[in-house]
């Protein structure tokens, strides 16, 4: 796989959420799927990013360990429009990324990519969102971090094995979770991530 090659097909950040506008305004949403209710995931998940691109504040570690970045890296990251993971999450990526000058970042869509999702695999299915780090001077993958932090994953496995509750239940529980962490996790576990793969990459 040309890691590169595949960042640089991928969208800015500006350009992924033109696409949703374009798509929104057409009665549709990423992906084959434009019922009622996909495109009300999508409608909301647009104004939890609108709110998450401002607030809240990064935290003094999170923007510490980005601008400690000294060797060019990729963010290359799986999403779709209607997927409220990603909504919460990549917001934080992209401001995170504008505080180090060696981060770029680009978004490709799920369902359009499966050679590469499948490629990181969560359970042995294709949850987003997923980020790849790329080594931006050799190409080479550095590792991914997704598709939720911990504490949103032990969420989901507790209403998987409920067995019996419909997903509004986990998506209502998650997302509750994410508004009272107020991106906390999503920070330090991404940041961590990084932080690892810099460090290892200074000692090899």
């Amino acid at each position: 796989m040309d890691w590169v090659k595949e960042f640089q097909r991928g969208w800015t950040y500006e350009q992924y959420r033109s696409k949703l506008d374009d798509l929104m305004a057409s009665g549709k949403t990423t992906g084959d799927n434009h019922s009622g209710s996909y495109l009300e995931y999508t409608r909301m998940n647009m104004r939890r990013m609108d709110r998450l691109q401002k607030t809240p504040a990064l935290q003094g570690e999170t923007i510490s360990i980005m601008k400690g970045i000294e060797s060019p890296m990729l963010w290359l990251t799986i999403t779709e429009g209607w997927c409220g993971d990603a909504a919460q999450i990549i917001p934080i990526q992209e401001r995170m990324a504008a505080e180090s000058p060696n981060v770029l970042t680009r978004y490709i869509l799920r369902d359009e990519n499966h050679e590469i999702m499948d490629r990181f695999l969560t359970d042995g299915g294709r949850a987003i969102p997923i980020t790849i780090v790329i080594d931006a001077q050799t190409g080479s993958l550095l590792g991914h971090w997704g598709p939720r932090p911990k504490a949103a994953q032990d969420i989901l496995h507790q209403w998987k094995a409920a067995g019996d509750q419909p997903y509004s239940v986990f998506s209502e529980q998650v997302h509750t979770w994410y508004a009272k962490n107020k991106t906390v996790d999503i920070q330090k576990e991404f940041s961590s991530k990084l932080k690892a793969l810099t460090d290892a990459e200074v000692h090899s």
